[in-house]
């Protein structure tokens, strides 16, 4: 069933207003997939670079979807042509088993059938692997809607196409069903149901089952209502809010609030610019102190690595980091290397309020076995991309609160 994009937005807005954040919701563990380090602590360039490449051909393909469904391009779409967009992100396949991706579980269908998924904010897709998938689909749990006595076959086929659109891909069928996490279900949930995987989405690049984007409709590519939004529109949570804790162990998804025991102090509040994404202003970025670079617009993206930005202002930080330089080019482009003994103070400010980067989250290993030349976490693309995309090289210091309701971001000091 397809819902109001419009309708769940003001309805979410009016219960806003009425519940108390004090109200407890659920917590998810979820493990992440991707490792940038080996065991000597070198870093694992071909995994950052395709990383980068997987992040910006899954954003383009958010801005075609909100394209498609409001008639419109996207306030933040880069200002260039689809084929140079396409010639920028490349055309060589994704296919890699270690993308950034925080995954757990949830249930499907009637009855329940366990599934793990890639819970993305950086996303409006969800999908699992159908029953009728080919081989592409093996070593995957698969859903069979035929198994499930709520299942609805809506008649319909989708694809989901990034970068270049003939190496990764998702298409299959479109049905609904109830769905199920931490014990909230959201019923009647439009999905798509894999009928082939290819690429980056392939059984042997993609460890989860399926994929749970968490951000808004209108870059949803087949128009529907993500699953966060249908259990916030159906009055199923104790607050419309979700939390991340990103962490070496112990991470969560918290549905229905935030965690009190996880995170210290009040949240600083940042209103969302451009709803499609979770879009927000960063305000100020520094270096030891010393602002860098002013108000920047930012896409928070738990399916992101680094932090990634346009080649002048990352440029001008890297300038105020004694000893960082251009990587050479066997490394790629847009990535800087450090002294692997940095310890200088880099902090990120929303509002008021500055969080800073530890040296850990932002050192992401040495180039090769014993040098002294580690690679930073923040990287550059091009001028023309007109937003910055902030993964977990700043999510891993920070509580961070999504606020569907009142169309929001909150961050919060760890304790």
């Amino acid at each position: 069933m397809y819902l109001s994009a419009t309708l769940i937005i003001a309805t979410l807005s009016f219960f806003a207003e009425a519940q108390l954040t004090s109200r407890s919701g659920v917590a998810i563990p979820i493990t992440k997939r991707m490792k940038v380090r080996d065991a000597n602590g070198v870093a694992d360039i071909a995994k950052l670079q395709r990383g980068i490449r997987h992040s910006l051909a899954k954003i383009d393909h958010g801005f075609q979807a909100y394209e498609k469904n409001t008639g419109a391009p996207h306030p933040s779409a880069p200002k260039v042509k689809r084929a140079d967009l396409e010639k920028r992100i490349g055309s060589e396949p994704l296919t890699n088993k270690d993308f950034n991706y925080w995954y757990g579980s949830i249930s499907v269908g009637t009855p329940a059938k366990k599934f793990t998924v890639d819970f993305d904010t950086g996303s409006a897709l969800m999908y699992l692997p159908g029953s009728d998938c080919d081989s592409s689909c093996e070593g995957h749990v698969l859903y069979n809607p035929a198994k499930s006595s709520r299942a609805t076959d809506l008649g319909e086929p989708f694809e989901t196409r990034y970068g270049d659109g003939i190496t990764d891909y998702v298409d299959g069928l479109l049905y609904t069903d109830d769905v199920t996490i931490a014990g909230y279900t959201a019923k009647n949930q439009t999905l798509g149901v894999a009928t082939h995987l290819a690429g980056v989405f392939s059984s042997d690049s993609f460890l989860p089952d399926g994929l749970v984007g968490l951000a808004f409709p209108s870059i949803s590519p087949y128009k529907a209502i993500p699953v966060f939004l249908t259990l916030a529109a159906q009055g199923s949570l104790p607050s419309n809010t979700f939390g991340f804790y990103f962490a070496n162990k112990g991470s969560e998804l918290f549905l229905g609030g935030t965690n009190n025991k996880l995170h210290d102090g009040d949240f600083t509040y940042v209103p969302v610019t451009n709803e499609g994404y979770w879009e927000i202003n960063v305000d100020a970025l520094y270096v030891n102190g010393r602002k860098v670079a002013g108000v920047r617009d930012s896409i928070i993206d738990t399916g992101t690595t680094l932090i990634l930005g346009d080649k002048k202002t990352v440029k001008a930080i890297y300038k105020h980091i004694y000893g960082s330089k251009p990587a050479p080019a066997e490394i790629g482009p847009g990535l800087y290397t450090i002294p692997c003994s940095f310890n200088g103070t880099i902090a990120v400010q929303f509002g008021r309020s500055k969080f800073v980067i530890t040296e850990e989250t932002f050192n992401l290993g040495a180039v090769s076995e014993g040098s002294t030349e580690c690679v930073g976490g923040i990287g550059a693309v091009d001028d023309e991309t007109p937003f910055w995309i902030i993964g977990d090289v700043f999510l891993q210091n920070v509580y961070t609160e999504f606020d569907v309701g009142n169309k929001r971001i909150g961050f919060a000091n760890l304790k």
